[in-house]
């Protein structure tokens, strides 16, 4: 699917069910990409921005907002759920709406990804890292899965213009459930720490990574390190 089919999905979409979400800021911000999105398609439609180097400095700029979002600060607040048990087992909606399951995945590691909100500055540059290096995750037979808080409208937005290709997962409603269930969850600020599990093919968790500070992003060198030690000692035991 193209780009511009999928705005138009992403469009018709949220024209369908917006009325479906709660009155908050984040609502109001989905809104108002929407309306930009519309105006930008109004503008080429009627010929205001025949060239198409003017319709990709607007997605630019919209691709592009998570720069001038404000920080994010605070301590941690949670440890997270310990190394050597089961991860519980969950499911949520991806950017499409469709059920992804935590089980999906047996039988393969999994890095688990638990971000604050969509577009903020840290959050943005951490997934986007996870993206440049999808080829050795891929090479690894890694799946990576994101949750975050945000609604999958928002998901399916901020992935179209992060380029995100891994599954994000909306912990929407009741909000932030599997957070909590992943002992991550900062009940002072309504989201989640910034946070990692990696998850063996038998469902156990083998690394976790909380962030001191929310702005940390984790040491990528690290988790390669931790994966890859995982996936040689599964190797020599054949297990």
């Amino acid at each position: 699917m193209g780009r511009t089919n999928r705005l138009e999905e992403l469009e018709g979409r949220f024209s369908q069910l917006a009325n479906q979400l709660q009155d908050s800021p984040e609502k109001e911000a989905i809104s108002i990409l929407h309306a930009m999105l519309q105006e930008s398609r109004r503008e080429f439609a009627a010929g205001a921005a025949p060239a198409v180097e003017g319709k990709e400095r607007a997605f630019e700029q919209v691709a592009n907002l998570y720069k001038s979002a404000p920080a994010m600060g605070g301590a941690a607040e949670n440890e997270g759920l310990p190394k050597g048990g089961l991860a519980p087992d969950f499911t949520l909606l991806d950017a499409n709406g469709d059920p992804v399951s935590l089980s999906d995945f047996r039988g393969q590691p999994i890095v688990l990804v638990f971000y604050p909100l969509d577009w903020s500055p840290a959050c943005s540059d951490q997934l986007s890292l996870y993206e440049s290096e999808m080829s050795e995750f891929q090479r690894l037979g890694v799946q990576v899965i994101a949750v975050s808080v945000d609604s999958l409208y928002s998901h399916g937005a901020w992935s179209v213009v992060r380029g995100l290709t891994f599954p994000l997962l909306a912990d929407f409603y009741p909000k932030g459930e599997v957070a909590r269930l992943y002992q991550v969850y900062r009940t002072s600020d309504g989201f989640s720490e910034r946070a990692l599990f990696l998850i063996d093919s038998q469902g156990v968790i083998r690394y976790k990574a909380v962030s001191p500070e929310l702005p940390h992003i984790p040491d990528i060198y690290e988790l390669f390190d931790q994966l890859r030690s995982l996936i040689g000692k599964k190797a020599s035991t054949g297990n």
